[in-house]
Formats: C-alpha cells, sequence, structure tokens
C-alpha cells in the first residue's frame, strides 16, 4: 500500500502530460466563464425588481435557464452534451473536448457567483450615481465592478477550484487530466501509488489556487 518511488519516475511523463491536461480544461474554461458568465451576471442584477433597468420577462428567463444547468449533476451533463461537443471540436474525447462541456457547467455558476457579490453593494451607492445622471454604462463599469471586485476574485477562485473537481470526473468519459490518470493507473489497474500522487496533485493545486485568491482579493479590496 505504500509508494513506490520507481512508479512513479517510470510514470513521469504520463503525470506531467495529464497535469498539464487538466491545466488545459481548467484555462479554457475558466476564460468562457468570464467572458459569458460575469456579464450573464450583471443581466440577472441589473434587471431584477427595483434596479435601475428592472426587467422582469428577462431576469426570469435567463434566471430560468441558469438554474436548469446548474441543477444538472456534472456526470450527466458530459454525457448529454456529447452531441454538442462533436459539433464543436470534432471528437468526444481529450481535453479540448471536455472543456465544452465544463464552460457550459462553469457559465451560469460563475454568473450566479457575480449576482450574488453585486447584491452585496449598498443601494445607496447605485441610487448615488443614478442621482447624478450616471448611464446604466456608467453605474456598471464605474460604480459594480469596481464596489464588487474583491468578491467577483474570490468568486473566480471558488469556480476554478470547482472547475479542478468538475475536470477530474472528466477523466471518466476520456477527458483527459488528472482524472483520467486516476481511473486508467489508480482504479482499473489497482495501482494505489499513482492514485496517491493523483490525490496529492489535486491538493496542492486546489491550495495554491485558495492562496493567490485570497492574496489577490485582498490586496485589491480597498474596504
Amino acid at each position: 500500500m505504500g509508494i513506490e518511488w520507481g512508479r512513479i519516475i517510470e510514470l513521469w511523463p504520463e503525470i506531467q502530460t495529464a497535469f498539464f491536461q487538466t491545466l488545459t480544461m481548467i484555462g479554457i474554461s475558466l476564460s468562457v466563464a468570464l467572458i459569458v458568465g460575469l456579464p450573464l451576471g450583471i443581466l440577472l442584477f441589473i434587471t431584477d425588481r427595483g434596479l435601475f433597468l428592472e426587467n422582469r420577462p428577462v431576469n426570469s428567463v435567463v434566471g430560468f435557464i441558469v438554474n436548469i444547468v446548474r441543477s444538472i449533476p456534472f456526470i450527466i451533463l458530459l454525457v448529454a452534451l456529447i452531441p454538442l461537443t462533436k459539433f464543436i471540436t470534432g471528437t468526444t474525447i481529450g481535453p479540448i473536448a471536455a472543456s465544452v462541456s465544463l464552460s457550459v457547467a462553469a457559465i451560469p455558476f460563475f454568473a450566479r457567483i457575480v449576482e450574488t457579490s453585486l447584491r452585496e453593494i449598498d443601494k445607496g451607492v447605485i441610487e448615488a450615481a443614478i442621482a447624478v445622471g450616471a448611464t446604466p454604462w456608467m453605474i456598471i463599469k464605474d460604480v459594480l465592478l469596481p464596489e464588487a471586485k474583491a468578491s467577483i476574485i474570490q468568486g473566480v477562485t471558488l469556480t476554478i477550484i470547482s472547475l479542478v473537481a468538475y475536470s477530474a470526473m472528466a477523466g471518466v468519459v476520456g477527458g483527459g487530466g488528472i482524472g483520467d490518470l486516476a481511473i486508467r493507473f489508480g482504479y482499473y489497474r489497482y495501482d494505489n501509488t499513482i492514485m496517491i500522487v493523483t490525490v496529492v496533485i489535486l491538493i496542492v493545486l486546489v491550495q495554491l489556487i485558495q492562496l493567490a485568491g485570497d492574496y489577490t482579493a485582498k490586496a485589491i479590496d480597498k474596504r
């Protein structure tokens, strides 16, 4: 049951490849989540009741779609999106293919985090901006985002950590990465050394991400 160091050296190239595949999946899906999820979260906030662009139909429809995606367990989402993955990437295996499902899962997750972060802003600050004649875009750019940036950074950290877990699950369906390595060697071949190594890698990766996120959030928090 102990660690066989010779086994680690033997499979080190595989471990490195799996690690960089995991980073690839996280990088792609996080980028998509930021590009799509940030404006989606802002839209959910500013169209809510009592806000400066109140629009209940839009808010209800967008919120309903976001909740639908969030309610589907990721392993089921992976399988359900296989046709879409095949259409976009031309394949259903590998880190690029897995990034499609990861992105779809990350977008509504991050959108809700952004919405929650914006709700922490003092309503008086928003009302003051409206009172001096600020346009909706000015309020978003100069009030909402600056006031909520520390909380949003923490949300990005939480999203990345969730993506680490999701990317490990993607290995079950041939997505590559650390999860795939753990399944192929640690589970199917009963290789305890590789299983322990993959767990340690994931723990260290999450700890580093959390430390970096906390440091960044504190550094930019003006409160």
